[in-house]
């Protein structure tokens, strides 16, 4: 843990420098005007309630504090006793002592030789994986990762080739490869949980530390860009392998093996199909983690036929919205004369029974893309790159669905949601008569409930035709 005095409530104009802070933050903390300061930006926010009078508004973080040459106790500025003029000492005006939580992680260096059978093995190479495998190569467990997808260089081809022509690799594709689903998503790293531990900055330090824009530990909704992410999640790669790790792209689990011991089960090993060459090959190990996402169905449905306990969760289902960016910007800002960033936005509602309806990844300045991991399902997604510069905007506009909601699946078991799940994206690839020239309908018309007569322009590149959505969907949904 580190102490530093927190200074709040600063504020410029979207036209002002931000080198204009450090004199701001002396005098808030009434020192010296040749006062030596070492500070960070903690958070910065854009406030626009009053337009067009907009400012950002940042919090900084005082590390040290040097007055004629010497340091200078935090305590003793927050409590004004270096303030000689004042008669009585008072609490400085926003600004407060706070500490900074360093994560450290539990094991740094496990500093011995394993034998093959005893590193860990992953499945999966998105963000759980990706992270789980950079800790455990940084502790000296040289894991070894099992990702059915291709790197993601290769990847982009793949998925490119799919946005163009249709043609759907069932291995490599949006859900499925070196990154995961973040890869071709947006790359927003905010989360609505406080971060106690400091693990949430750990990763937004690790980020920045292959190769990520340092803004993102501290703008407050912090994004990356696809454009960007690839190249990070490639930097992770190669130093988790120059640490002693493996990464087998292009094999998938289909099976894991375990013995009985001690009145339990326990895990000996699994099998690996190599999807390019179909060659099967079984893998010892002792310690599996499955960070394998919410699209890997057809291994959920191989776990469940080896009685691996599982329990169904709720999720959120919806459609994806899409505006003009210059609408969402023009309701955030007004007639403000800046030049500012694409606006983002959230929506949330509860209805009278208590059901959660939300907006779910906004995309500023982005696009809507086909997401699919099987034939005959139709799923789209949304994603920004880096700039955040196309002339559309989008956003998951989500509803709450809850295990008890779905007793038309209850023999599905565990598997009830995902089963409900390839229902809605198969009723929708069936309106697209297989294809991904994707079902849509005016907002207006979905309110109202009537069909669209025509559609406006989109950013999804296969197209869409006029359905009705409002019918698609499952009633409760809709």
């Amino acid at each position: 843990m580190k102490n530093v005095i927190r200074v709040s409530q600063l504020k410029l104009k979207p036209d002002e420098s931000e080198k204009k802070l450090k004199n701001m933050i002396i005098h808030t903390l009434k020192l010296p005007a040749d006062a030596q300061i070492e500070w960070k930006i903690f958070k910065k926010s854009l406030d626009a309630r009053h337009k067009p009078d907009i400012y950002y508004v940042y919090s900084v973080d005082v590390y040290n504090v040097i007055i004629s040459g010497k340091n200078t106790a935090l305590n003793d500025i927050i409590e004004g006793k270096i303030t000689k003029k004042q008669k009585h000492k008072m609490q400085i005006k926003n600004a407060s002592m706070a500490c900074i939580n360093e994560f450290d992680f539990p094991a740094k260096d496990v500093n011995y030789s394993l034998d093959s059978h005893k590193r860990p093995v992953i499945a999966g190479f998105g963000p759980a994986g990706i992270f789980a495998a950079l800790k455990l190569a940084e502790a000296g467990l040289k894991p070894i990762v099992i990702e059915r997808g291709e790197p993601v260089d290769e990847r982009r081809k793949t998925v490119e080739n799919f946005w163009n022509t249709g043609e759907l690799d069932t291995e490599s594709n949006v859900q499925f490869g070196e990154g995961g689903a973040g890869t071709f998503s947006d790359g927003k790293l905010n989360t609505m949980i406080k971060d106690t531990s400091g693990r949430i900055r750990c990763m937004l330090e690790t980020f920045v530390e292959f190769g990520a824009d340092p803004s993102i530990l501290y703008i407050n909704k912090p994004h990356i860009g696809t454009d960007v992410l690839g190249n990070v999640v490639s930097s992770i790669r190669k130093h988790i392998i120059e640490l002693g790790g493996e990464i087998r792209f292009n094999c998938k689990i289909t099976d894991i093996l375990t013995i009985e011991e001690n009145s339990y089960r326990a895990i000996s090993g699994i099998k690996i199909k190599n999807v390019k060459n179909g060659e099967e090959y079984e893998l010892a190990c002792d310690n599996l983690c499955l960070a394998i996402g919410h699209s890997a169905r057809d291994t959920f449905e191989m776990l469940e036929k080896r009685n691996i306990n599982m329990t169904a969760k709720s999720f959120a289902v919806g459609l994806r919205l899409e505006h003009p960016q210059s609408f969402i910007n023009y309701n955030a800002y007004g007639d403000s004369a800046y030049k500012m960033p694409a606006a983002d936005y959230k929506v949330t509602y509860q209805t009278e029974a208590g059901r959660g309806v939300y907006s779910f990844c906004m995309c500023p300045g982005g696009f809507i893309i086909p997401a699919a991991t099987a034939p005959g399902q139709l799923v789209v997604n949304g994603m920004s790159p880096a700039s955040r510069g196309t002339k559309w905007a989008n956003s998951g506009m989500v509803v709450e669905v809850l295990p008890e909601d779905l007793t038309d699946y209850d023999n599905f078991g565990a598997l009830k949601v995902m089963a409900f799940q390839e229902d809605i994206e198969r009723r929708f690839s069936e309106d697209a008569e297989g294809g991904q020239n994707a079902p849509a309908q005016r907002l207006t018309d979905f309110v109202n409930g009537k069909p669209s007569k025509s559609l406006p322009s989109t950013s999804y590149a296969p197209g869409v035709h006029p359905a009705r959505l409002d019918q698609l969907l499952p009633q409760f949904v809709a």
